[in-house]
């Protein structure tokens, strides 16, 4: 948060996460349940040398601050359960920002307020009157999220005992502007001026504001930054601190950290950054110029009166490009010429398919422009609502009754739903005239909806499911469940969405058993609801139907690369990667297949070229390249004038369904952080703090002067194997097309891939594979980073833990952090080439100890 993070839906329901449709076998437990059995600190997937607290839900570090030989971490935590709510700091500390003990809760939710991110500061001077000179007080100062209104406003906490203890100052909140969305204060002394210094952001508007006071209590605004670089989600947790550029104290430079969700580069949460000046007022950016896209063979313009060649289904794009916006719709911006495609026709209710004649790929990159809404494609789904597969109805909720089935709580009423109720958006994708809608008097109300028992005759259950994204296992879930032996085998829940769409569960082991239906809303928050219907016995899978608006490349009739809008009318630049399909016959497809909000999709521009186009996220600087490095702050006061920086490794696009307990969420290693000038630019880099050496087990298993070529073989052997380990390598380039390490390797094929593409020159981690990756579908996938070789090597630091990776590319300038969730016996380490050979100069294997220990 975030500051705190209203849940997503009660924002401005900004982040659309996917249906989750768990699979869970009946023979084997899962995490969770082997959880409540085994020790603290040794559970599936705990961390062994990231912080995490025992138990519950975290997010955000804050108030990050080092007094009297202690680091101190507080992040957001909520105290009475393991999914987001009741916002308030957790409190940890440590000597050597590796070993670190849980306080007890520092600053608690109230009847009033959460207790949202924020910073702290050694008053030492006691400007602020809460302490005296020889006792200085510990000054936090943190987001007030108003229980009653809404509102975020900025507040003061304090501690004379060192953080153990804190008061709550009595004439909070010190800065109220009136907004929802004003928060994340970071606070520091600014030693020219005399007085402390806020850096806070306007999330929505994507700015940073600064302020200054002379006591913590009287704030005056000095000036705004923003909107800049990344703007496709709120702006939060914002950091300002200078560095020397390559060690030169007398070139310093002031960074400006802004972490953004969505929108991120990986998509989703991501730390931010720019360089520039800051003149204890005002921070000005560097300036980057202005970007021109590589040239090419230019296959559609829509600078025509028609589309040419090109065909349409359906209505949504109209008879011929438009020549900006429609009627009702936003200015649109960003696009080339005169003319481009746009299916806002008739608004966002329409649907339809805009698609290219077939053309031979002869060239490595396709580059357009694509604006709209941001609806990915998801594979699998269907262009068209057909019938559903042939099978046995075990309930369609028609005939005015719920039947012989039993309700507990006052969610579902006394009977099904016709459609949408008082107060809720637009119900749509159910059949008939009925349907489950726990909806009923708003997301207040709780309850159960059982079946009778019948047995199970065919290999699929396949329903239609919307509402709510609060998967079965978390504290207060929306889910549809399956239930043999009383036990839940199946679960699926909404995609924060009241459209339904088909899922369906493969109950193929479960032949012959006799099972229940359960429907489950015990949630009161936002989306707290759950939309069900046409629950049926199947030995066909029900195929959901797509809601994307997207531009997919098409090959063999596979969609093989899409893309997807940032929920804006300003078209940006994307890039396919046609590589793979060279010779290859394909089609470019738009398509339009979404009737909600930013429910329409913008494209122009669509040129075969020799390289990628990059967009204004791949133009923007990023502390991390990873899905799962947010919420990025550093530590004041740390000793020497380092400045550490730390950040949440987790993404809000799948944070409450990651298959950890009793705690979720952990926080990335500590990074030491400095400035270096990277092939002519001042980029910001970051190592892992050194005392993380201390856990090195012994000396490291070595390899040197290694030739592997087109293969993957093992590293070293047995002595690298690990699920905690520290890996340095150095690489040399050959004629490889790609090569690297393949970590946490084991049966069935689970690898999470580590490795350097020397055509694109980019780093890259890919966890497809990685172990469980199936409770959200935007975990999945390849994240890649921009790192050049130097002197014609690369190298790598690479620090796996039990359900993690970050990846140093180089001088720390390009780095990846990604949570994994493997099989603890997945633990080999293996070397690999590909299309060509690689020379592995050196690998160095340490394991790392427990920091728990």
């Amino acid at each position: 948060m975030s500051s705190g993070r209203v849940p997503r839906h009660a924002r401005i329901r900004m982040i659309a996460a996917v249906a989750t449709v768990c699979a869970l076998s009946a023979a084997a437990p899962t995490p969770q349940a082997v959880a409540a059995d085994t020790p603290p600190y040794s559970e599936t997937y705990r961390p062994q040398f990231h912080f995490t607290p025992e138990k519950n839900w975290m997010n955000d570090p804050n108030g990050l601050v080092y007094y009297k030989g202690e680091y101190h971490l507080f992040y957001q935590y909520n105290p009475n359960g393991n999914s987001w709510g009741d916002m308030s700091w957790g409190h940890a500390v440590s000597q050597d920002l590796v070993h670190w003990k849980e306080l007890p809760l520092a600053l608690s939710h109230d009847d009033e307020e959460m207790v949202f991110s924020g910073s702290a500061v050694v008053d030492w001077g006691n400007t602020t009157g809460f302490g005296t000179e020889k006792n200085p007080p510990m000054v936090a100062i943190y987001t007030s999220h108003h229980k009653d209104t809404g509102t975020q406003a900025q507040s003061l906490a304090y501690s004379t005992d060192r953080g153990r203890t804190w008061t709550k100052y009595e004439g909070n909140p010190v800065l109220d502007i009136g907004s929802r969305e004003f928060r994340d204060p970071k606070v520091q002394w600014y030693a020219p001026t005399k007085s402390w210094l806020m850096t806070v952001s306007l999330s929505t508007e994507h700015k940073v504001r600064f302020y200054s006071s002379k006591n913590l209590k009287d704030w005056d605004l000095l000036s705004e930054f923003g909107p800049a670089g990344a703007t496709g989600g709120v702006w939060e947790c914002p950091d300002l601190f200078p560095l020397a550029v390559d060690g030169n104290k007398n070139n310093i430079k002031w960074v400006l950290v802004v972490n953004i969700n969505p929108g991120g580069i990986a998509g989703g949460s991501a730390a931010q950054y720019f360089v520039g000046d800051f003149d204890g007022k005002k921070f000005t950016a560097e300036d980057k110029g202005t970007y021109t896209p590589p040239a090419g063979t230019v296959m559609q313009d829509f600078e025509g009166t028609g589309f040419d060649t090109w065909s349409s289904t359906g209505t949504a794009f109209g008879d011929g490009p438009t020549a900006g916006a429609l009627a009702g719709q936003g200015t649109v911006e960003g696009f080339d010429g005169k003319g481009l495609a746009n299916s806002f026709h008739g608004g966002d209710a329409t649907t339809g398919t805009l698609t290219s004649p077939e053309f031979t790929v002869d060239s490595p990159y396709l580059n357009f422009k694509v604006g709209g809404g941001r609806h990915p494609h998801e594979p699998g789904t269907l262009l068209e609502r057909g019938d559903p597969p042939a099978g046995t109805v075990l309930a369609d909720f028609e005939g005015g009754s719920y039947g012989d089935w039993t309700a507990t709580g006052d969610a579902f009423g006394s009977a099904p739903a016709t459609g949408t109720l008082p107060n809720q958006q637009e119900v749509s994708g159910f059949l008939g005239s009925g349907l489950v809608n726990s909806f009923l008097n708003g997301d207040s109300t709780t309850g159960t909806l059982t079946s009778p028992e019948f047995t199970i005759d065919k290999k699929h259950i396949n329903f239609l499911i919307g509402g709510g994204n609060h998967p079965a296992g978390s504290d207060h879930p929306t889910a549809l469940e399956l239930l043999v032996d009383g036990q839940v085998v199946r679960s699926a829940t909404g995609k924060d969405a009241e459209a339904l769409n088909w899922a369906s569960w493969d109950v193929g082991d479960l032949a012959g058993r006799k099972a229940r239906i359960r429907i489950v809303d015990d949630n009161t928050g936002g989306w707290g609801h759950l939309n069900v219907d046409h629950i049926m016995l199947s030995d066909t899978e029900a195929r959901p139907v797509s809601q994307e608006t997207s531009v997919n490349l098409v090959v063999d009739g596979q969609v093989v690369r899409s893309a997807t809008g940032a929920n804006s009318e300003t078209l940006d630049w994307a890039s396919f990667d046609l590589r793979p399909y060279a010779g290859k016959k394909a089609r470019i497809q738009i398509v339009d297949m979404n009737t909600a909000g930013w429910g329409h999709i913008l494209a122009d521009r669509f040129t075969a070229a020799d390289a990628p186009a990059k967009s204004v996220l791949q133009r923007a600087d990023w502390a991390d390249y990873g899905k799962d490095y947010y919420a990025a702050v550093s530590w004041e006061n740390a000793p020497g004038g380092r400045r550490y920086m730390i950040g949440w490794m987790n993404n809000w696009d799948y944070s409450g369904a990651i298959p950890t307990s009793p705690w979720r969420g952990a926080q990335s290693v500590p990074r030491e952080m400095a400035l270096r000038t990277v092939n002519g630019q001042v980029r910001l880099t970051s190592r892992p703090v050194g005392s993380l050496e201390s856990l090195r087990q012994g000396g490291p298993a070595t390899a040197t002067g290694v030739t592997v070529k087109s293969a993957a073989k093992p590293l070293i052997g047995p002595a690298a194997k690990g699920k905690a380990l520290d890996i340095e390598a150095t690489f040399s380039l050959k004629d490889a097309e790609r090569f690297g390490l393949k970590v946490r390797t084991g049966a069935g094929g689970e690898e999470t891939v580590i490795g350097y593409d020397t055509t694109t020159q980019e780093l890259y981690v890919d966890r497809t594979r990685s172990g469980a990756v199936d409770f959200n579908s935007t975990f999945p996938g390849v994240q890649t980073a921009p790192l050049k070789a130097e002197n014609g090597k690369v190298k790598l630091r690479i620090l796996v833990d039990w359900s993690s990776v970050e990846v140093f590319g180089g001088s720390g300038e390009a780095v990846i952090t990604d949570q994994i969730f493997p099989d603890p016996a997945s633990q080999g380490v293996e070397v690999f080439a590909e299309n060509g050979s690689v020379k592995l100069d050196q690998a160095r294997v340490w394991h790392l100890g427990s920091a728990h220990d």
